[in-house]
């Protein structure tokens, strides 16, 4: 179910004529969301760090390889030549640059869509810390503005494709005095 939607995914950038930006790995989600993309016309661009291609890593799919010295430079990249950010479900990898992206995103260094695709609830849990650092006042309500969940691609790009970002306020929460 988690390849099928990935290949949906990828069939709907394509059909919709964007670029897919990603980084570039032949394996994985990310390398059936860049076959499916690249299949249904779309521009496909993989960043990749040197060490991944040394280690037959690259994609062969994509259109457009960028090496980076290190996994940093990679997700700058990433950043800057993406117009919205998706996430399909994933490991480690996933969760730390989505993470960023939405850390980035709520410090206003970007405005651009941050989306989950919760295939199958695999975000679940993570939506659960999400309400507990709401609860807890860690986040602000607003912050729940930050991040769509999609249940599936089709969710996904509607919605990235009616995005009107929310501007935030620059202040943090009121600190109480000593």
């Amino acid at each position: 179910m988690y390849f099928d939607e990935a290949r949906k995914l990828g069939a709907l950038i394509g059909s919709a004529r964007h670029t897919l930006v990603n980084g570039g790995a032949n394996v994985g989600l990310m390398e059936a969301v860049t076959v499916a993309a690249a299949q249904a016309g779309a521009k496909t661009i993989g960043i990749i760090p040197e060490r991944f291609i040394k280690r037959s890593l690259a994609s062969g799919n994509s259109h457009e390889v960028i090496s980076t010295i290190d996994m940093q430079e990679r997700k700058a990249k990433m950043r800057e030549i993406s117009d919205a950010f998706i996430a399909l479900p994933g490991g480690f990898g996933t969760l730390e640059e989505i993470l960023e992206v939405l850390t980035l995103r709520q410090l206003s260094y970007h405005s651009k869509p941050v989306v989950f695709i919760n295939t199958n609830n695999f975000y679940q849990h993570l939506f659960r810390q999400f309400e507990i650092s709401f609860d807890e006042k860690f986040a602000k309500e607003v912050y729940r503005s930050l991040y769509f969940v999609a249940a599936d691609a089709v969710q996904a790009m509607k919605y990235i494709s009616e995005f009107k970002p929310v501007e935030l306020d620059s202040k943090w929460f009121v600190v109480p005095n000593k």
